[in-house]
Formats: C-alpha cells, structure tokens, sequence
C-alpha cells in the first residue's frame, strides 16, 4: 500500500528544517477538509507518514508548511507582513498504491518543491 511523507530542508542554513508545522488537507465537494497537523523532527522530517496505506486515497491535497513562524522562531529579521508565511502546496494523488514524497526546500525568500521518492 502507498503512503504520503514530506521533507523540509532549510536552504538558507543548509540544513534540516526541524519544528515547521505543517498541515494537511484533501478537497472534497471543492472544499479543503483538514485531515492532520503534524511538525518536522531534527532531521526535518515527520515522525510517521502523514498518510500510509488505506488512509491515502485518490483525490487532490494541500500540505501547508508554517515557513514565517520557524524563521521567526530561529530569530530571523523578516518584514511585515513576511514574504513567506505559509507555504501552500497543492498536489494529487492518482494512484494511492504508491508512494508520495512531497519535499519543501525553503529560505525566507524563496522555496521549491518537486515530487520525490
């Protein structure tokens, strides 16, 4: 059975990002509908998948990954309102027997994202 897991590598330091919050959500019926919260370790991954196995099911996601409040946290000088608060990641899943990796590598001015293994 598949599974859904995240990453975060803060780039601006060259490490993992531990502590980030990150929610997530599916869309049913055009809404978003909030499945879990979960937060980075050390090594700026979750403890356990977000999702895994009969959890995971076709359908479109949301990862949001509370970026300003772990610059903030580290003692960054952002700008107010931040240039990144929360970083938004919409996805789907077609095919919910595989693996989902959504990695995030972040700065406080710029972040990417590519479907992982």
């Amino acid at each position: 059975m598949g599974r859904l897991s995240t990453h975060v590598l803060d780039t601006s330091r060259g490490k993992p990002a531990a502590g980030i919050e990150i929610r997530l959500s599916i869309f049913e019926g055009g809404h978003a509908r909030h499945i879990k919260t979960a937060f980075t370790n050390g090594e700026g991954r979750t403890d356990e998948p977000l999702l895994a196995e009969a959890q995971l099911a076709a359908g479109r996601y949301e990862l949001v990954f509370g970026a300003g409040a772990y610059f903030r946290a580290l003692g960054e000088k952002l700008l107010e309102p931040p240039f990144l608060d929360e970083v938004v990641i919409r996805f789907g899943v077609s095919d919910p027997s595989a693996n989902w990796h959504v990695p995030l590598l972040i700065a406080p001015y710029g972040y990417s994202t590519y479907r992982g293994s």
